[in-house]
This record gives structure tokens, C-alpha cells and sequence, in this order.
């Protein structure tokens, strides 16, 4: 399925991070967190408490000595007393990486407001909300005139500079590389954690088989489908007549009377493949999230993706 539009309006892009996520903004964010329905293991000591028993600040519990067993945790306070060997356990603390893929490809560039824009500062809050919580974040992007372009493993709020940057550095054009990226992503060495990707799913080869590459390797697959008002509803934005409709991607034209008969084929057919999209993501445990981008980025994020369970 193509995206077609007329000209789009001119978009006033962002040149500060700022312009991304505001003071306002940010200080909601503080409150939440990232949540994966799964309990994950990192690579490296995170914040996140485990019932497991592991190495951290934490003490748990004690248990007596094994040939083998590190003397570094060896009890020598209960040695000096009972003249027997005891280690203290603690509680091991799970590290959380969060993954968010942002699709650059032609077709994003479009709607009002611009779904490119829309879903580089829906990518800017939810990498804050994970720098905030001391997760492992990771951004990627793909489609765009740079090919795959990643910035990996940042933590601590001190990175948003850095992560608001990198995200206004990013440039839309050219064709999708799904399946290539998701591919990629499955064989990182990325920890295991929330993977969101966001895109309008508009790929001529299809979604199938990239998001196959990553449902149940290791992520908690959240797909949020950015799409405008003028794709949502049509009619209720004023397109009707004769149009030169241009894909945004391959440059093909043509030319069409929208009636009324027209936008409800439009309509049933864009229901359908939202419903299809849907159904395959419920078949392989992945959560699927129509956005559309005239919804405020307050009301998405505290109150529709906290239902959804992304986020808490």
C-alpha cells in the first residue's frame, strides 16, 4: 500500500532541542517509565530489581561457602564468630534497553501535522523517559537518504543533548529498508528489553517479514503506526475533486476524481490494512498503536500508551 498525496503544506522543521521535547514537557516525562510485559536480564547491572540472585548493592540473603565461590563475598564478620565460611547474596538488578526505530523513508514526510516530525519528538520523549530511569537507550533510523544510522547504548539524562541532536541531524527521503533494518536489529547485541518502532507502515515490499525478524527475539514489540488526519479522514480535511496525486517515494503520478464513492473505497481499504496490521501483531504478542498525529503529545504518551502498557 502507497502513500499518495497532493502537495504537502510547507513544514517548519525544528533546529533546536527545544523545538523537540520542552521544560513542560519533560517534567511530566519524570514520572513515567518504560515497562516490558517480560522480566529481562541485561548485560550489565541496571536499575531495575530482580527477583534473582545476583551481584549488586542490595544485600538478600546468606548462604554458606562452596569450593569455588568468590572470596570477595565471603562474610568474615560471621568467620570472626562462628568460625565457618558464609557468602552474602544480593539482589541482582535487571538492566532494561529500550530500542526505538524511527522510519525516514519519503513517505513519513507528509500530513499536518508532518508525520516525519511528529515521530522524531514522539522518539525524543520516549528516549527521555528512558534516560530518566537510568534504561539503556538506543535510536535507529532507516528509509532515509543516510541509509541505517544508529546511535547506541546511551544512559543518564545527561545523553539528551546528545540523543536531541542526533535526532535533528536525521534526514526523510528516499525508500524503506524495513526487513534490512529489522534484520540487523535482530542480530545486535543490543541486551534484551522494548523495542518501539515507529512508522507509518507504508512499505511496497510489506511489513511481514521485517517485523518477523524481531517478534520474539528477545524484545517486547511495541509498533506504533504514525498516520495524518488527511489519511485517517480525507473528507473531513477538504480533499474532493480533481488531483494530481504524487507517492512520495518513487515519484509516480497520477491524477484522480475524489468522490464520495472513492473516499469510502479509500476508507474500507485503509481499515483493512490497519485491521491486517493489527492482526498479525496480536498473532505474534506484539502491540500494535494507531497514532494519529494531531493527538497531543501529553494525551499519547500519560494516557494512551499507559493504557496500552507501554509505559506506567
Amino acid at each position: 500500500m502507497n502513500s499518495f498525496a497532493p502537495d504537502p503544506p510547507k513544514v517548519v522543521r525544528p533546529t533546536r532541542v527545544d523545538d523537540l521535547i520542552d521544560s513542560r514537557l519533560m517534567a511530566r516525562l519524570q514520572r513515567l517509565d518504560v515497562v516490558s510485559r517480560k522480566i529481562f536480564s541485561g548485560r550489565i547491572q541496571g536499575e531495575r530489581r530482580s527477583r534473582r540472585r545476583g551481584i549488586s548493592v542490595e544485600f538478600a540473603d546468606f548462604r554458606p561457602y562452596v569450593h569455588g565461590d568468590d572470596l570477595r563475598f565471603v562474610d568474615w564478620n560471621i568467620y570472626g564468630r562462628l568460625d565457618r565460611l558464609f557468602m552474602k547474596i544480593f539482589l541482582e538488578e535487571e538492566d532494561l534497553s529500550v530500542v526505538i526505530a524511527v522510519d525516514t523513508s519519503a513517505s513519513m514526510d507528509w500530513g499536518t501535522p508532518n508525520k516525519f516530525e511528529y515521530a522524531r519528538r514522539l522518539a525524543m520523549a520516549l528516549g527521555y523517559i528512558g534516560l530518566s530511569n537510568q534504561n539503556r537507550v538506543s535510536l535507529c533510523a532507516f528509509g532515509g537518504t543516510g541509509g541505517l544510522q544508529r546511535l547506541n547504548n546511551l544512559r543518564g539524562r545527561r545523553r539528551t543533548r546528545e540523543m536531541g541532536q542526533w535526532l535533528l541531524e536525521l534526514e526523510y527521503g528516499g525508500e524503506s529498508t524495513f526487513e534490512e533494518t529489522m534484520k540487523t536489529l535482530a542480530h545486535s547485541r543490543m541486551g534484551r528489553g522494548v523495542m518501539i518502532v515507529l512508522s507509518d507502515f507504508m512499505f511496497k515490499e510489506g511489513y511481514e517479514a521485517g517485523l518477523r525478524m524481531v517478534a520474539g527475539r528477545g524484545f517486547d514489540l511495541f509498533v506504533s503506526q504514525v498516520l495524518a488526519p488527511e489519511e485517517l479522514d480525507p473528507a473531513a480535511q477538504g480533499m474532493a475533486g480533481d488531483l494530481r496525486l504524487v507517492d512520495l517515494e518513487d515519484e509516480a503520478e497520477t491524477e484522480v476524481t475524489v468522490s464520495q464513492k472513492l473516499l469510502r473505497t479509500y476508507k474500507d481499504n485503509l481499515n483493512r490494512y490497519c485491521g491486517a496490521l493489527r492482526e498479525y501483531c496480536i498473532r505474534r504478542d506484539v502491540t500494535h498503536m494507531l497514532v494519529d498525529t494531531s493527538t497531543d503529545l501529553d494525551v499519547l504518551l500519560i494516557e494512551y500508551f499507559r493504557r496500552r502498557g507501554l509505559l506506567r
